[in-house]
């Protein structure tokens, strides 16, 4: 896919992007060398490929599923400004 400059420029406009004169043929071909290595990634036959959620096959490491901390929500409680049945009453703030 060719890009020309004046596409760059309107791209850099609309993205609110300011890119001096002297830098704008460097870039339009910058950005033409991606748009080619996309289109390259895109012609290679992947369907034979099976899809992986990891490059590496790795699985996370699971802990055991305990309580590690102490109860001390009826503490915490203890000094809220508002309390019922276990919930904490919070300012209602949208009408």
């Amino acid at each position: 896919m060719a890009v020309e400059q004046d596409e760059i420029e309107r791209i850099a406009e609309l993205a609110r992007i300011r890119i001096a004169a002297g830098e704008m043929g460097q870039v339009t071909r910058r950005i033409a060398q991606i748009l080619h290595l996309v289109e390259q990634l895109q012609a290679v036959d992947t369907s034979t490929v099976e899809p992986m959620a990891n490059p590496l096959d790795a699985t996370g490491r699971l802990r055991p599923d305990a309580v590690t901390e102490d109860d001390c929500r009826t503490a915490f409680q203890a000094i809220a400004p508002a309390v019922e049945n276990g919930l904490y009453l919070v300012p209602k703030v949208i009408d």
